[in-house]
């Protein structure tokens, strides 16, 4: 029987490298209309809409959207106290971590008593969508409720799908109980999304939605944009371990399994410039998944997009690496620090023998929402500037304007913008004045 993570000479990565980035592609177009349709639907008849869309994608019609404030005491309640203690752990962690990176409002005296400067406060309202799939996740809740909360947003809404109770998973609603949050749904889905972007008769209109979906859900989010705001369009989770021929060949290949079992699509790639390692994780893998309950899920995942590339150097590795830029990374290196210096494109980057990659997933404190199939070339992780607004502030002078004014005017003429120059010069003392070289262009 072949091996489950395939073994590919770096000369021979590209298609591979392809498949693995080819998973960002989810947005079909039998999904797309699908998706439309839900929208619209939603939008059209609210509420109905969503009982009617839960009865038909969840098998369940709840008694009501709105999850009762009794339900969230007792899921709380009923939580394992040592769970609680390591929830609350990790989400103080989380918030710490966030704490750091908010940013402050600023002004600055320009001289001639002109001011410039950079209001920064939060949106009012954050819908957060927290997947049922094949596993709850309370982690979710977390990594999408403590950033906002840290930005200062004054509502946070969840949706989550719920069980055959009616109601989402227990620890989700548990991690929303011990968070603070009180408005929390039983909707799922595309429809999930479409009521946090439109509002409905139960679920508000929010400013922002976050976290993570299949791809209906991450259809749906792409569809809402400039109706509200996103966090991203992510598509299926992902790892790159990059191990040296020192690695231990368990750790890389545990290290592995833990992102290809999240899902059928999930990407694990170990890049390395020693072929006995390489070889070595490809046994241990095949060792390993037949101890996990979910290897239905790992035997489909890694042979599609999983793979043990070898290269000729390191050099070659880390140029991999970028080509993929994955959305975790884990350096298995005594060296693990420079390595990371020659890297420019990863989502986060976990360092060193000790630093496996669910430690970001739980409890470290930097963000576990991150982009995928490529996108860290650009996007970064969730966090807290995903829940703030910029607002730049002008506050010019009479002196500061006689000084600029007529190069302000000349620059809006030079763009036939005569109004613009006319906002000017009226402060001038000058309403009359038009530039003949920009006025004889513009009839022209």
């Amino acid at each position: 029987m072949s091996a489950l993570l395939p073994l590919v000479p770096y000369l021979e990565r590209r298609d591979r490298l392809a498949a693995v980035l080819d998973r960002r592609a989810v947005f079909d177009d039998v999904v797309e209309r699908s998706v439309r349709t839900i929208l619209a639907d939603v939008r059209q008849r609210g509420d109905a809409a969503l009982l009617d869309l839960t009865e038909r994608f969840d098998g369940v019609r709840p008694d009501a959207l709105a999850v009762p404030s009794d339900a969230l005491e007792q899921a709380l309640n009923d939580l394992d106290p040592a769970l609680r203690t390591t929830f609350e752990e990790a989400a103080s962690n989380v918030r710490r971590f966030h704490e750091a990176e908010m940013p402050e409002s600023w002004t600055s005296d320009d001289g001639d008593g002109v001011t410039l400067g950079q209001r920064i406060s939060p949106v009012e309202r954050a819908g957060l969508y927290v997947p049922a799939g094949t596993a709850p996740l309370p982690s979710s809740v977390i990594m999408n409720a403590v950033p906002a909360q840290v930005a200062g947003v004054d509502e946070i809404h969840v949706c989550s799908p719920p069980g055959p109770d009616g109601l989402p998973h227990p620890l989700v609603l548990a991690t929303c109980r011990l968070l603070g949050i009180e408005d929390v749904y039983a909707v799922g889905g595309a429809q999930a999304v479409g009521a946090l972007a439109f509002g409905t008769e139960t679920v508000p209109r929010v400013d922002v939605v976050v976290g993570p979906g299949n791809a209906y859900v991450a259809t749906a989010k792409k569809l809402v944009v400039g109706q509200v705001g996103i966090d991203s369009v992510a598509g299926p989770s992902e790892v790159v371990v990059l191990a040296d021929a020192d690695a231990d060949p368990t750790y890389a290949a545990a290290d592995l399994l833990a992102q290809a079992e999240h899902d059928v699509r999930a990407s694990a790639v170990l890049v390395t410039p020693s072929a006995a390692l390489a070889e070595a994780v490809v046994a241990e893998v095949d060792r390993l998944v037949a101890t996990l309950p979910r290897a239905d899920v790992l035997r489909q995942s890694l042979p599609a997009y999983g793979a043990a590339i070898v290269t000729e150097t390191m050099d070659e590795a880390v140029a991999c690496v970028d080509e993929l830029a994955p959305e975790h990374l884990v350096i298995l290196s005594d060296e693990a620090d420079l390595l990371w210096s020659c890297i420019r494109h990863a989502g986060a980057v976990f360092l060193g023998h000790d630093s496996p990659e669910p430690v970001g997933d739980y409890f470290a404190g930097p963000n576990h929402v991150l982009p995928t199939g490529g996108t860290a070339r650009f996007a970064s992780a969730l966090g807290v500037g995903v829940f703030l607004r910029r607002q730049s502030v002008v506050r010019y002078s009479a002196t500061r304007l006689r000084q600029t004014g007529e190069a302000i005017a000349r620059f809006a003429e030079a763009e036939h913008l005569d109004a613009h120059a006319l906002a000017v010069r009226v402060r001038l003392g000058d309403e009359t004045r038009v530039d003949p070289v920009t006025a004889t262009a513009a009839s022209e």
